[in-house]
């Protein structure tokens, strides 16, 4: 392996900052929040909160900092009259025409929601009414992340570039969920606690939608485009009564999820996503699960295994692992700014460095 010597090229002088939006202060959007006001390069412009007792409230008592000045507003009329150079998109659901109004108001998007990893996977009513905002705002829209986005994307593609042959390469993530504290998004929205006869075995396709785009964009990257996406999954079974921070799991109910969504080039799978949620490792069947985290194999000419630990406290994990999705984010928005106008995927990007200092 060669070894480079040389001098470090200085971070160029920002002459003007980009001026960014917070849209929601949910988990996700508190951490952006946090990141864009501490950010050496961006300014906080505004503050969009959904529920009307956050309006008003400055955004550093929303996030956890000194006082900025900034005050939230639930009118999103006053945010799109902002001039903002960029808006951090965060809510829990997409209203395209929220997104719409926004381009064509002259911002940029950089959102943390899934639907524009892919632009041939975009609905094409839906790809053509984005695409003709941002053409009317001169502005461009990219969706990121920890997962879809850099593990779906900016890693594999990294990976890939070192190899000349590649025959497969899958990604496994794992999830602790014991310690989440949220029995609405486990019981009723995933499905855990639930017999499983009476599981919605809709949830384990949903990788499709979730991760097929990404699949989609590397192979596409890599000249080698997809005949298919296939998605399966299986759960696996408390094999005792067990308390979690959700709640009661009884013996016998769904306590493990595995959802695989397979991208398929000539009769085999060359592209996978694995993920695998649970909330006990006391499993019926027993699986082999990990530590919440990442597993990248790579069979090709220049194979690889690769193991990414988050080396977090299990108690500690819902405090820190917001960062994990929201940096990435905040992060791209100068490069967002600066992309040509339309849906810009990890792909049509530059590497998203993080101004650190």
């Amino acid at each position: 392996m060669g070894v480079s010597h040389g001098h470090r090229t200085p971070r160029p002088a920002v002459l003007v900052k980009h001026r960014v939006v917070q849209w929601a202060t949910g988990n996700i959007g508190t951490r952006a929040l946090h990141g864009v006001i501490e950010h050496p390069d961006l300014d906080l412009a505004g503050v969009y909160v959904h529920s009307p007792g956050k309006a008003g409230k400055d955004a550093g008592e929303l996030c956890g900092l000194a006082p900025t000045g900034v005050a939230a507003t639930h009118d999103a009329a006053e945010i799109a009259a902002l001039g903002a150079d960029c808006v951090l998109y965060m809510p829990r659901a997409l209203d395209v025409g929220e997104v719409c109004r926004l381009l064509e108001s002259g911002a940029n998007v950089v959102t943390t929601r899934g639907e524009f990893h892919h632009p041939g996977s975009v609905p094409p009513e839906v790809r053509e009414r984005v695409e003709a905002a941002c053409e009317r705002g001169g502005t461009s829209v990219h969706s990121t992340g920890s997962s879809p986005g850099f593990i779906s994307e900016a890693v594999p593609l990294t990976l890939a570039s070192i190899q000349r042959r590649l025959d497969a390469l899958t990604i496994s993530e794992y999830a602790d969920l014991s310690r989440r504290d949220s029995p609405g998004l486990l019981f009723d929205v995933m499905g855990f606690g639930k017999p499983p006869a009476a599981f919605d075995e809709r949830r384990l396709s949903h990788g499709r939608v979730s991760f097929g785009p990404s699949l989609r964009l590397v192979a596409d990257a890599l000249s080698m485009p997809l005949d298919s996406l296939e998605a399966d999954g299986e759960v696996a079974t408390a094999r005792r009564t067990v308390r979690i921070a959700a709640g009661e799991l009884e013996a016998g109910t769904v306590a493990a999820q595995r959802i695989t969504v397979s991208g398929v080039r000539g009769g085999r799978a060359v592209l996978r996503f694995r993920a695998v949620w649970y909330c006990t490792t006391d499993l019926d069947p027993a699986w082999d699960v990990r530590a919440t985290g990442w597993h990248v194999a790579v069979d090709g000419d220049a194979p690889l295994d690769i193991d990414m630990r988050f080396p977090v406290p299990i108690e500690r994990m819902a405090a820190v692992s917001p960062a994990y999705t929201a940096n990435r984010a905040v992060n791209a928005v100068p490069a967002v700014c600066a992309a040509a106008p339309g849906i810009r995927t990890t792909v049509d990007l530059p590497h998203i460095l993080a101004v650190l200092g």
